[in-house]
């Protein structure tokens, strides 16, 4: 299994039971003064509504690849095979800013994306083009939103005349740890550049702090009326991200049970101590279960309504080289319920790379038994 980069956010449990609690009774006046929706939002409201059940389809962005635009790209199969599993849209996630640096030709990135949206448009799946990897921080963040400008203004330009009901734009993934008004400032230049260009695509953005419920439940929506927020879900991170590499120590402890399970419940890890990663362990007996999902994206949930603006759950998933199958089908399941119970669409993370729900190459016969019964696959499709 090749190694992958990946998010390794984590909160201080205490501060995120707090938060649950407080969002939970806030009362939504911002949507009781405004009660009326304006047309453009509608139509985000519209788009967001026919993302649910997506997936992404991530080699795009797997810059450890060594052949990076040809390795693992999805084939027809792999669309028949989505179509037949009931996905109903696409995440592409891409590294814009790593073929620039490595003077890999915008455009023959760009061909590729076409050919994604072909496919996209023959097997009538919904696309996202989601700008993966780039490099604004605190410091650097208005030379840098200029660089994440200038790829969307080429994207707008080529993609102009592509039908805005089946092509969106999600402005960049996961914005780091940084101040969350530098951030909102990046974004407002991007969303005002794309404007220039393209009235009508509906963009898609999150808050800091790698798209975290938490950042997103304090954001102040922008302007901009055709917007969905987008945040990730990973929670609790000592399932989710249980020995992933790339985290670090805090995440060394494997073996971890979904839900919570005394009995199966491993030791922690000592590289773990004096990490994040031990509160996370220690909080596990609480944080372990579906109802504390639950709990959490309804902090999501209730910000949404508030501003009365259209969100989605633009990741969710497990990473699958430690965490027993029986578990994470558990957990997607536990997800998608929470997910659907809330009205929130979800787009599951993701194809055919770390967080696979299927063992090994993607098909039909490498879906467990109980991944088709956590995904609502039937045989039907």
């Amino acid at each position: 299994m090749k190694k992958s980069k990946y998010k390794h956010y984590s909160l201080n449990s205490f501060f995120k039971r707090v938060l649950v609690l407080s969002i939970i009774i806030i009362p939504t006046t911002l949507a009781k003064s405004n009660p009326s929706i304006p047309p453009e939002r509608a139509i985000a409201f519209k788009r967001v509504k026919s993302l649910d059940n997506g997936v992404s389809i991530s080699w795009l962005e797997q810059t450890w690849s060594k052949d990076i635009l040809n390795e693992n790209a999805p084939q027809i199969a792999d669309f028949i095979l989505l179509k037949k599993l009931g996905f109903k849209s696409i995440r592409l996630p891409v590294a814009f800013k790593y073929f620039e640096s490595h003077n890999i030709p915008i455009e023959k990135v760009l061909n590729i994306i076409d050919g994604v949206i072909k496919q996209c448009h023959v097997y009538g799946f919904k696309l996202i083009i989601d700008y993966h990897y780039g490099e604004i921080d605190d410091d650097n963040y208005g030379t840098e939103a200029i660089k994440v400008v200038n790829t969307w203004s080429l994207l707008a330009k080529r993609y102009i005349k592509t039908n805005p009901d089946d092509l969106l734009f999600e402005l960049y993934n996961e914005p780091p740890h940084m101040d969350p008004q530098k951030w909102k400032d990046a974004a407002y230049n991007i969303v005002t550049a794309i404007r220039k260009i393209d009235k009508q695509r509906t963009l898609i953005i999150g808050a800091s702090n790698f798209n975290s419920i938490y950042e997103l439940s304090r954001f102040v929506r922008l302007a901009d009326e055709n917007i969905i927020y987008t945040f990730h879900f990973y929670e609790p991170f000592l399932f989710t991200h249980q020995g992933a590499e790339w985290v670090g120590a805090q995440e060394s402890t494997v073996g971890v049970p979904f839900p919570y399970n005394a009995e199966k419940f491993p030791a922690l890890n000592s590289q773990s101590k004096g990490t994040t990663g031990e509160i996370n362990y220690y909080q596990y007996i609480h944080d372990g279960n579906e109802q504390s999902i639950t709990d959490k994206l309804t902090i999501v949930k209730k910000w949404g309504d508030s501003y009365q603006v259209p969100i989605l759950c633009g990741e969710y998933g497990v990473y699958n080289k430690y965490a027993d199958i029986d578990s994470r089908c558990r957990y997607i399941k536990a997800v998608r319920k929470s997910l659907k119970q809330l009205k929130i669409p979800g787009m599951l993370w993701d194809y055919n790379s770390a967080f696979s729900i299927f063992n090994g190459k993607p098909s039909i016969e490498t879906l467990p038994d109980c991944m088709k019964d956590a995904i609502d696959y039937t045989g039907a499709n």
